[in-house]
């Protein structure tokens, strides 16, 4: 069963050409980084009722989540991204598209959510649009339900030398990869920030992972979280991995030999 909710949508200017697997080039494939990255983060979270992914672009992860669930609901605020999607997923009966304003999640029912995914999107996402899909899930997830977000940490940056380089000094150093670049991630989110507002929300970060990204710096962060309706002082699990490209590295080598 399908429905196309359209609720006020902009149209993406992206080149969707590659339908999003250039994104996975590090890993060789996206089936690669999905076996060898994502889903051993996420297994324990798997298999349950209801998943809603949200930004799924052209499916390359819906693909894998749709095995792991009896209904899949998955946002985007792409025209093309939700037509693709309903193109490629039309024999699924368990997956339903729905188009949004980017930022609300009105056509989900409060406390129908078992699990939330979203990864490679939040990255570039404003700390506004951040907060007010947090918002939401406070409430679309089930008490008890978890989610796993893929966004931005290049907050933790933006005050540093590096990024205080006049653009004619770094854009050498960055071609010539003795600097990194920050391949678009939004300034104003940290994993600090992103824990603050799912507290603000009802919801408790169990662990985040700050990871680089075809990088040294940590700029990314993967966060997993869950709803809790205890106002008790939770602790969160803190990781640094400035290996998350090496193990990319990794996988794609074993994928090849």
């Amino acid at each position: 069963m399908y429905e196309m909710v359209c609720t006020r949508s902009k149209r993406m200017k992206y080149d969707w050409r590659e339908a999003g697997e250039e994104w996975s080039a590090p890993w060789g494939s996206s089936p690669a980084q999905w076996t060898g990255t994502i889903f051993p983060r996420i297994r324990d979270c798997l298999p349950v009722g209801t998943i809603l992914e949200i930004a799924p672009g052209f499916g390359r992860w819906t693909y894998y989540l749709k095995d792991y669930c009896e209904q899949l609901w998955i946002v985007d605020r792409s025209t093309e991204c939700i037509e693709a999607c309903l193109r490629r997923f039309a024999a699924e009966s368990r997956v339903r598209c729905y188009l949004n304003d980017g930022r609300s999640l009105s056509m989900i029912p409060d406390d129908s959510v078992d699990f939330i995914f979203s990864f490679d999107s939040f990255v570039h996402t404003n700390r506004d649009v951040v907060e007010a899909y947090l918002r939401e899930l406070g409430t679309k997830l089930k008490i008890g339900g978890k989610g796993f977000i893929h966004h931005s940490n290049f907050g933790e940056y933006v005050n540093s030398p590096r990024e205080r380089l006049p653009e004619l000094i770094a854009k050498p150093l960055i071609k010539a990869k003795i600097l990194d670049w920050a391949h678009h991630r939004n300034p104003r989110m940290t994993a600090d920030l992103f824990r603050a507002l799912c507290a603000r929300h009802g919801l408790h970060c169990i662990t985040q992972e700050l990871v680089n990204w075809r990088g040294r710096r940590l700029i990314d962060c993967l966060s997993l979280f869950e709803r809790s309706d205890s106002t008790e002082q939770k602790f969160t699990t803190i990781i640094r991995n400035p290996h998350f490209m090496c193990e990319a590295a990794r996988i794609r080598r074993q994928r090849r030999s």
